[in-house]
């Protein structure tokens, strides 16, 4: 897969290490990315010790019945906004043995956007027990690299986490 690179690979590399020493497991929700931050975690040999699943929630009713997303959130905030990546990170830790999620919800392009939501703009959210960070960025660039940086900075996330 041409969107596994050796950025992708490594990153994904320190993340099941840093959740082995921990001894954690991990979940992804994913919206945006339909997967490949899972796929990118799996795509390592070994990643079953670390990897619990993957939610892939690309609609308002699989965020709800998956994730537990709550209506009102969707209604009063839209599937592209922080507190519905919060939900989602909380809902896939919720929902699974993970010790770590992360969760990411946005306009990957190349149509969709908005004034308030352009195309490029991500909302990721990473939890644990007792944390949960979130945050937002606009990526530039096609349907693919953004869906490629939403990747990557992903992954950035639950290593931070997983690394304490």
């Amino acid at each position: 897969m041409d969107n596994f690179d050796s950025g992708i690979r490594a990153l994904a590399i320190e993340v099941l290490e840093a959740c082995r020493a921990r001894g954690w497991l991990a979940a992804t929700a994913e919206s945006c990315t339909g997967g490949l931050i899972a796929g990118a975690l799996t795509e390592i040999a070994g990643s079953s010790d670390v990897v619990d699943r993957g939610f892939v929630t690309y609609s308002n009713e699989a965020k709800m019945e998956m994730l537990g997303v709550a209506e009102a959130t969707l209604a009063a905030h839209g599937a592209v906004s922080e507190p519905t990546a919060r939900e989602m990170a909380d809902g896939a830790l919720s929902k699974s043995r993970a010790d770590v999620s992360v969760a990411v919800t946005g306009v990957a392009g190349p149509s969709g956007g908005s004034a308030e939501k352009p195309v490029g703009l991500v909302h990721f959210a990473a939890s644990t027990a007792d944390k949960t960070v979130a945050e937002h960025i606009i990526f530039e660039g096609d349907r693919g690299s953004v869906r490629h940086q939403t990747v990557l900075h992903a992954l950035g996330m639950l290593r931070a986490l997983a690394k304490g």
